[in-house]
């Protein structure tokens, strides 16, 4: 049985497509209907949005309704047309007078998104020719992974305990989600969890009995994660005192808000942010931080990226190669710095 969360959350995108779909022209809906069965409802809503900002600038550029852009208007782009719009959002003002940037990952995306769409309707025999697969990515800049020292870590558990370093408003909360929120951030950093994972949590998915928790990937496939016993206990002292919070005896979600309800993505973000500015100001700190701090400290204790792929859920190994393989060649850099053969004051 689908979890009502996943449900949902499924429904809300849906829903949010249509709007989106009401704006593009008539043939996006045959598109959308044609990649249903090979896309999350997700990643559809995200190529919709990039479409949709896509045709915007088409319409200005055609001096033509978005709804009247026919596939006709597409056969007639050629590389520079999608290299000019590519050009038109490095940086560009939105409906909102707002300054809006996009870098090389925002380009790459809505590059993929464009190419989607002329594949799809090459393929379909409704357009002669793919000219979106002859445009360029953008090359992609690898960023450090920012995560937390070992040192960090021990100090964000103690901070969470303690409510040290706390406002006095944020202390008589503290008090009430404590608990919670030490099971929440000793999870993320004892198993990797996403935090989409995580929020949909249900109480009848977590083990105590074999230490185990039952999660929902990125696709809707299930999976069987394992916990420490640290990270078993956080779980389970949490799990003690949830039937006193709001709504806990109506609601199946494991990690609930003040207000009785699944706790939010933004409610999760904002603790982690809370709790992280206060130990190390300067990192920003975020649920997908902890995920990584999570992959680094498993590669370098194992050195299996094979193990890391698939307890992170990558379905491509080179996803997490390219994430966390750097650290295997920067151990290497100090070790060949580490060994001295001859000592030069002694030669001299």
């Amino acid at each position: 049985m689908v979890d009502s969360y996943y449900l949902s959350r499924t429904y809300s995108a849906n829903e949010k497509l249509k709007g989106v779909l009401n704006e593009l022209p008539e043939f996006c809906k045959i598109l959308f209907i044609g990649i249903n069965n090979t896309t999350g409802p997700l990643t559809r809503l995200n190529y919709a949005y990039d479409l949709r900002l896509f045709f915007i600038f088409l319409s200005n550029e055609l001096n033509k309704e978005i709804k009247n852009i026919t596939l006709d208007d597409l056969k007639r782009l050629n590389v520079h047309d999608i290299e000019n719009y590519i050009n038109h959002i490095s940086l560009y003002e939105n409906d909102d007078k707002k300054l809006v940037a996009n870098h090389e990952n925002g380009k790459a995306r809505k590059i993929a998104s464009i190419r989607m769409m002329f594949k799809y309707f090459y393929k379909s025999g409704d357009l002669e020719s793919n000219v979106a697969s002859l445009v360029d990515l953008p090359k992609i800049h690898e960023k450090a992974i920012i995560r937390l020292d070992v040192d960090e870590i021990v100090k964000l558990l103690d901070e969470i305990e303690s409510g040290d370093g706390l406002s006095e408003k944020q202390k008589h909360f503290h008090a009430l989600t404590k608990k919670r929120d030490l099971a929440l951030i000793t999870l993320f950093l004892g198993t990797g969890i996403r935090i989409s994972e995580c929020i949909g949590l249900n109480v009848d998915d977590v083990d105590f009995r074999n230490l185990s928790i039952r999660v929902t990937r990125k696709g809707g496939n299930q999976s069987v994660l394992y916990l420490s016993d640290e990270v078993a206990e956080a779980l389970n002292d949490y799990n003690e005192t949830r039937h006193i919070m709001k709504g806990a005896e109506d609601s199946p979600a494991f990690f609930l808000s003040l207000q009785g309800t699944r706790i939010s993505t933004r409610a999760v973000q904002n603790l982690v942010k809370k709790y992280s500015s206060i130990i190390t100001p300067l990192k920003h700190i975020t649920p997908h931080k902890l995920r990584s701090t999570y992959g680094t400290t498993l590669y370098q204790e194992t050195g299996d990226i094979y193990l890391v792929a698939d307890v992170l859920g990558h379905k491509d190994v080179n996803t997490t190669r390219r994430h966390y393989a750097a650290q295997a060649e920067e151990n290497r850099r100090i070790a060949a710095k580490s060994i001295k053969l001859r000592d030069k004051k002694e030669d001299e």
